[in-house]
């Protein structure tokens, strides 16, 4: 077989998709037929390297439309990635495959996040954009840079209509993370029929407006002209980018390509085999790809483990020149945080009567220090939530090494963002807002949890004593919603010994994300015990009986109430 230039690799992608879309009958292949070519050209441009999917200065990759993961799949096979064979393509959705649905962070090799629900990739990939620019403002030197990668993020019109896309690209713009390029399937269908039918503005001139330089590619079959704007969107890292690209939905399916038809269901035997006569694929048995599209993907393979290897190499420059910031380096990207922070005296303290947003406050200052990869912010509630690090600075365009993130009134993203922050490893990261804002959270801290993210919520104001603002600032049904959430450590302390095991719990904590519930109001001094890392243990009880007949049950501010309650019983 001869190769026909790009395109030959680019209908491997479509013909493997629809493949596995097909045997399992069941998927998406309407996605996957028009955006192949947008995807290889994103890989084409990449630095990666499939030997090693974790290598810290790759650059990264979100398919922010998640149903489309087949064709992700189609192509890690290519390149070769680990555990990614053709009987794992051929499992494609079923239990305990490398292929799920949609594609699952810490399961497929080459996945860098979990996505499905729409928009959520595109604010990952705005919290991988904000990491890779702190680090790099920490550790890069005039001469020698060990972090300097891209962030490439892929979605439909779907995640362009979810708000959480516009939340985080304003911030993105403001922010002006020239490292973010951003590209949108731009295909005009959705799955009740033409894009029309909700969605008439224009995107480019929305992305212009958040501070994005903007391409068009108005031929989205022509992956040089992908290419081109993707070198072109790499060179101006003044500002992030965007790049739209036109194609036809299920292309290569006459009488399906470009309708809904075409968006979340197989396409059927027959239609697969007129898929290879227009595509002119030469083989005809599903999952079989040429030996010479393999080789030329291996090539490519080859190139990305070279770019790996001058990493390392710059790297050992690094170490000799800067031997203390190479040990901190390394240091962070394991990302774990030693027990030794908290020190002998942790749990001592002066005890008083205060609200635990304060307390929390004080520890977080306390410790802030003592981690120096730890970021975090505030929905533009930190004096409010006790969340802001002191002299550490903020980060910002022109302070990127700041550790104090300003997300605006935006917590929907600003969780997100913070689940890409931690994706992208090496940094520790919080987010706060109001207790009951926690309900514009929960989507985004749902996926932390999914994922298996050390992600550190402070919800402040937690009951119905916040003062005077009423009902809509009075968390009631809160709490019962999050204590639902598998794996996913909920903290109400009733003083300080309590919140302080709560942060010590957080931060150590490596696979599960933490909510920290404090209140505004005052807390008395209580007579607790370290048996609060346990989660939950008896304070009071009455002397002399064997078998209670009443159990008075609380947390938080009203553990107090419990304590009067009883002495009245």
């Amino acid at each position: 077989m001869t190769l026909q230039s790009d395109k030959t690799l680019i209908d491997a992608i479509r013909i493997l998709a629809v493949d596995a879309v097909q045997q399992a009958n069941s998927g998406h292949p309407g996605f996957p037929l028009g955006a192949a070519p947008i995807l290889y050209s994103i890989y084409k441009e990449m630095k990666h390297d499939p030997a090693q999917p974790n290598w810290s200065d790759r650059d990264r990759f979100i398919l922010s439309g998640g149903h489309g993961s087949a064709m992700l799949y189609a192509n890690l096979h290519l390149f070769g990635y680990p555990k990614m064979s053709l009987t794992e393509l051929k499992q494609f959705r079923q239990l305990d495959s490398l292929t799920p649905g949609h594609p699952e962070y810490g399961h497929t090799p080459g996945v860098e996040a979990t996505t499905g629900p729409l928009g959520a990739g595109m604010g990952m990939a705005v919290g991988m954009a904000i990491a890779e620019a702190h680090t790099a403002a920490v550790f890069n030197k005039e001469d020698l840079h060990p972090v300097d990668h891209f962030t490439f993020v892929l979605g439909g019109e779907g995640c362009f209509m979810e708000g959480l896309s516009s939340e985080v690209f304003s911030l993105a713009g403001t922010l002006k993370l020239g490292k973010l390029i951003v590209l949108m399937d731009s295909n005009q269908i959705t799955i009740e029929g033409s894009t029309n039918l909700a969605f008439t503005e224009n995107v480019d001139k929305r992305m212009e407006a958040y501070g994005f330089g903007t391409w068009l590619v108005e031929d989205g079959n022509d992956s040089e002209a992908i290419c081109r704007a993707i070198r072109e969107a790499k060179t101006d890292i003044e500002k992030p980018s965007f790049i739209r690209v036109c194609t036809t939905i299920g292309y290569g399916v006459p009488g399906i390509q470009g309708t809904a038809k075409a968006h979340g269901e197989p396409i059927g035997i027959e239609n697969t085999k007129i898929l290879r006569k227009q595509l002119g694929w030469p083989i005809e048995t599903p999952f079989e790809v040429p030996t010479e599209v393999y080789e030329a993907y291996r090539i490519k393979a080859e190139a990305g483990s070279a770019q790996n290897a001058e990493w390392q190499v710059n790297f050992e420059k690094y170490r000799t020149k800067y031997p203390q910031d190479a040990v901190n380096f390394e240091n962070q990207n394991i990302a774990k945080i030693s027990e030794t922070i908290f020190g002998e005296n942790y749990l001592q303290f002066e005890a008083k009567p205060d609200a635990s947003r304060n307390m929390s406050g004080r520890i977080l200052n306390e410790l802030c220090a003592k981690i120096p990869n730890l970021i975090g912010g505030s929905a533009d509630l930190a004096p409010s939530n006790k969340s802001e690090m002191k002299d550490v600075g903020s980060f910002s365009a022109e302070t990127p090494a700041g550790r104090n993130l300003h997300y605006g009134v935006r917590e929907l993203g600003m969780t997100a963002i913070a689940n890409g922050i931690l994706l992208h490893g090496g940094l520790h990261t919080y987010i706060s807002t109001f207790f009951v804002f926690s309900d514009y959270t929960k989507p985004m801290l749902r996926l932390s949890s999914l994922m298996g993210l050390p992600l550190i919520c402070i919800f402040t104001h937690d009951s119905i004593g916040v003062g005077e603002d009423g009902p809509t600032h009075e968390p009631i049904e809160q709490l019962a919603m999050l204590r639902a959430t598998p794996n996913l450590h909920v903290w109400r302390p009733a003083d300080e010994l309590e919140t302080r095991i709560a942060w010590r719990s957080a931060l150590l904590s490596e696979k599960t994300p933490t909510v920290l519930a404090l209140t505004r109001q005052n807390l008395p001094v209580l007579g607790s015990n370290s048996d609060a890392e346990k989660g939950g243990y008896i304070l009071d009880r009455e002397e002399g009986t064997l078998e209670p007949q009443v159990i008075l049950m609380a947390s938080g501010s009203e553990v107090s109430l419990c304590l009067d309650a009883k002495k009245l019983l």
